[in-house]
């Protein structure tokens, strides 16, 4: 077997992992082990971000004492990641492989440090022949910093782990021009990061077990290919999906992004996905917009400034928008709001945001 890829973070979802009746669906996990250790014996590490803890869960107690929705799913998830985990654990043991849990939140991710202590734990894992199980913990993830869901949290986890490839498996076969179950819709099999069309047609719908859907994944696919990663969405559902996605002499029907040929940085990776935890906003006027999202690396300085929202200090991440209020990027600030006006009035400004700090939604030519 010529595998595509010798690195590889594959995200499956709850609608993969449940059942109709919304338990966990054994037979699937083990099929997934099974491929995952063929892959692993032929060279590719793999990081694997499941879903699913709370579907285990269910089905350990379907009947609760608490009947609101947050606590039912602290419940279930601390039950459902004991049941889950194990399940994997048996299953790599007869492949003769060895499984770790990383349970994580976002805060996690809210500094450099913290961010680094997880790549390096993820790494070390890899490094080790371990297969790392990632997912979040929803035990005790209960707030507006969440992880929208697992597409979100795997897009994090293989920038962070410089995959060559994200793998995104649903329980359809990828993205489509329109609704999947309507009449005449068709997969969309590649999609560049420059265009937009596709995402008008695509369902908001959530799935029926998880918290995301199709257009959560193509956001996230569009800004993992951006940082140079490939993207592939393919149907979990499948058997021997990932084989035939990463046999060279095969080609299975799915949707895929085309990375970026300019990678980002570690940093730029890092600052891409934290905008929960940004302390203050920026306007710029239009010169500034355009001069950041041009072919040229340029830094942000304080004469593109129009207006500052909130305050910040010298190494807070601040959002960066312009005048229409669209996000343009985000970055590192090199000193704070209480010193931009004075800045502006030197004769050689510094930087607001360096260019190596400097993340930009708008990638299509700039990081």
């Amino acid at each position: 077997m010529q595998c595509r890829y010798k690195k590889i973070t594959v995200k499956v979802g709850s609608n993969v992992l449940a059942k109709a009746d919304g338990t966990l669906n054994v037979s699937r996990i083990a099929h997934l082990v099974d491929q995952i250790a063929l892959l692993h014996k032929n060279g590719v590490e793999v990081v694997l971000v499941s879903s699913g803890a709370v579907a285990a869960g269910r089905a350990v107690m379907s009947e609760t004492k608490k009947s609101d929705a947050v606590s039912q799913r602290q419940l279930w998830a601390a039950l459902g990641q004991v049941k889950l985990i194990s399940r994997y654990s048996d299953f790599f043991q007869e492949d003769g492989l060895t499984c770790a849990q990383v349970l994580t939140t976002k805060e996690n991710f809210s500094s450099r440090g913290h961010y680094l202590n997880m790549k390096n734990c993820i790494t070390t894992l890899l490094e080790n022949k371990v297969i790392p199980i990632v997912n979040e913990n929803d035990t005790i993830s209960v707030t507006e910093l969440m992880f929208t869901d697992n597409d979100e949290l795997s897009g994090l986890i293989a920038s962070m782990v410089d995959s060559e490839a994200l793998i995104i498996l649903s329980n359809i076969d990828g993205v489509y021009n329109a609704h999947p179950e309507s009449e005449g819709a068709e997969l969309i099999e590649r999609i560049e990061i420059t265009e937009k069309g596709p995402k008008n047609a695509i369902s908001s719908q959530r799935s029926n077990f998880g918290r995301g859907g199709m257009l959560t994944k193509f956001r996230i696919a569009k800004k993992v290919a951006g940082d140079g990663i490939g993207v592939h969405v393919a149907n979990g559902t499948r058997p021997d999906v990932l084989i035939d996605l990463l046999d060279k002499s095969k080609n299975l029907k799915h949707t895929f992004f085309v990375p970026n040929k300019k990678p980002s940085s570690g940093v730029k990776k890092w600052i891409g996905y934290s905008d929960g935890f940004t302390k203050g906003q920026i306007v710029i006027n239009e010169g500034a917009a355009k001069a950041l999202i041009s072919d040229k690396a340029v830094s942000l300085l304080p004469v593109g400034i129009e207006k500052i929202e909130g305050e910040f200090k010298k190494g807070d991440l601040i959002k960066i928008t312009d005048t229409n209020g669209l996000l343009v990027g985000m970055g590192k600030a090199s000193y704070g709001s209480d010193k931009i006006d004075k800045e502006k009035q030197t004769e050689k400004q510094k930087p607001v945001i360096h260019y190596d700090y400097l993340y930009l939604e708008n990638r299509t030519n700039s990081t």
